[in-house]
């Protein structure tokens, strides 16, 4: 890739956690809408959102998203948001007890994962994740160059 260009995200996605799947094993997604204030929206509307330190946890039964940078919207200068405030999540009652149970239990963390719109709601999707060794890095990296190999393999033999 050149230097300067900006690596794309998915359609749809406002930003993704690249460097999560690199850090963490994903046994379960969710999807969760997220309680934001209107110059948020604005501004994910705008410019984007990072997730690269962001995280999730529970709190009084409830689920609260911190470490996500929203930049500040630009017209709104004086009723702007705080760029990394903690924001709530909206989750079924159910889904929050099963997350909370298995957090408890195996020792296991939420991550964003990727922030997007669906239909006109901003959504986020949060994964279970535990956390890789170094050898399992060393693994993940040496199978993903042993595919691309084949992949490349194969479109050079069909020429």
């Amino acid at each position: 890739m050149a230097k300067g260009k900006k690596r794309k995200v998915a359609p749809g996605d406002i930003a993704s956690n690249r460097t999560a799947s690199h850090k963490y094993e994903f046994l379960d997604k969710y999807e969760a809408g997220l309680v934001l204030q209107g110059t948020e929206v604005k501004a994910l509307r705008e410019s984007g959102a990072q997730l690269k330190d962001g995280f999730a946890s529970i709190r009084d039964g409830e689920i609260w998203l911190y470490n996500v940078h929203i930049p500040p919207y630009g017209p709104a200068s004086r009723d702007n948001h705080e760029p990394e405030r903690p924001r709530k999540l909206l989750l079924n009652r159910r889904e929050i007890e099963q997350i909370s149970g298995r957090t408890i239990e195996r020792g296991l963390t939420l991550v964003p994962t990727r922030l997007y719109f669906k239909e006109s709601r901003a959504k986020v999707e949060i994964a279970l994740a535990k956390g890789k060794d170094r050898f399992d890095k060393r693994e993940s990296l040496k199978r993903k160059d042993q595919e691309r190999d084949v992949q490349r393999a194969l479109r050079d033999a069909g020429r």
